[in-house]
Order: structure tokens, then sequence, then C-alpha cells
């Protein structure tokens, strides 16, 4: 009886300590007010080459806003944006943003995108991102894999060229990245975002 006791005590602080990392979207809001010039005053990018933030996983944004703040992520403008927030603006910004109702990009399918994204490519050894991102690009929270529905196609084909070149530190994404082609990494950028 003392171990059933002791472990419901001990969920019940883990369900304490998530409630309490929750951010506040209102909160959020007026914090990220300096984000707009890039991303948009909603979290949709203010050009195609900045990421959309509206309708991404908190978690995600908290963990990308974590590595800008450590520079375990690199780049100069975004580190200079996370340098100063605290754990608990960085959780209250990613509630707003995660708020935000995505707005889709229009388009027609890229049909060897979509081959890629549904199916992989098993002659170079790339996975389908179904796998990971969802067959509607809603991405896993769970696993800190991002939703890409809806995004930017260039900035899906910057990043994707960042994690073929090293620069982001994922290394699942680097080895996929790595296989694919110039030609596949415009392809599957240009599909997932016509995903809805």
């Amino acid at each position: 009886m003392r171990v059933i006791t002791y472990l419901a005590g001990v969920g019940l602080l883990g369900c304490a300590t998530l409630v309490q990392a929750a951010g506040n979207p209102a909160e959020g809001k007026e914090k990220a007010a300096a984000c707009g010039g890039c991303h948009g005053e909603n979290g949709n990018g203010a050009a195609p080459i900045f990421p959309k933030l509206a309708d991404q996983h908190a978690s995600y944004l908290f963990k990308q806003l974590s590595d800008f703040k450590t520079q375990r992520r690199v780049e100069p403008t975004m580190n200079a944006m996370a340098e100063p927030l605290s754990e608990q603006d960085m959780h209250d910004i990613a509630a707003y943003y995660a708020a935000q109702p995505i707005t889709a990009e229009n388009g027609e399918t890229n049909r060897l995108g979509e081959k890629l994204y549904r199916s992989g490519n098993p002659a170079s050894g790339v996975p389908a991102c179904t796998g990971c991102h969802s067959p509607e690009g809603a991405g896993n929270p769970q696993a800190n894999f991002p939703q890409l529905h809806g995004q930017y196609a260039a900035y899906v084909e910057k990043t994707l060229h960042d994690f073929k070149a090293g620069e982001r530190a994922n290394a699942m994404m680097r080895t996929i990245a790595a296989k694919l082609s110039d030609a596949e990494i415009s392809a599957v950028a240009e599909y997932v975002s016509t995903l809805k």
C-alpha cells in the first residue's frame, strides 16, 4: 500500500510540474510583440524565409527558443532575441504561437514531394517523412517532432539544406537530409507547404 501511495504521490508531483511549466498565451502575446517583424503578428511569417510559428507544438517552440538562448542552435538574430528570455517567457511565447491558426499555402501537389513524404526513397535509404511528421504533417509533440503542414516551402527547403550541411544539430535529420538530392529537397518542401 505504501508503494502505491508513493507512486501516486510521484505521479501527482509530475502532473503539478507539467501544469506549472505550461505557458500563458495572453502573457505570451505581449512577450512576442518583438517577434512580429519576422514571424508576423500571429506567427504566420512575414516572409517565406522565416518559419511560421502559428499552430506549432508549444513543446517544440520552447525547445527551439531554449536552443537559441544557449546557442546550441546558432543563428545570430535569434540568439540575441532569446538571450534575455526567462524559462517562463519562453513557455508563454510558445503557448501564444501554438494557439494561433496557421494559414495554409495554396498550390498544386508536387508529386515527387508527395512520393518522398509518404514512401521515402528506398533506393537511397530515405525513410518516409510520415513516420515522424504524420501523414497530414501534424508532427509528434511527445517526441518533439515539428508540425510541417502549411509551412513555407522556402523555409523547409532552407532547413533541409542546413541539416544536409551539418548546420543544424539534429543527427537524425542530418542523416536523412544528406541522402536527399537538391531536387528532392525542393520537391518535399513544396509538398509539405500545401498539406492541410
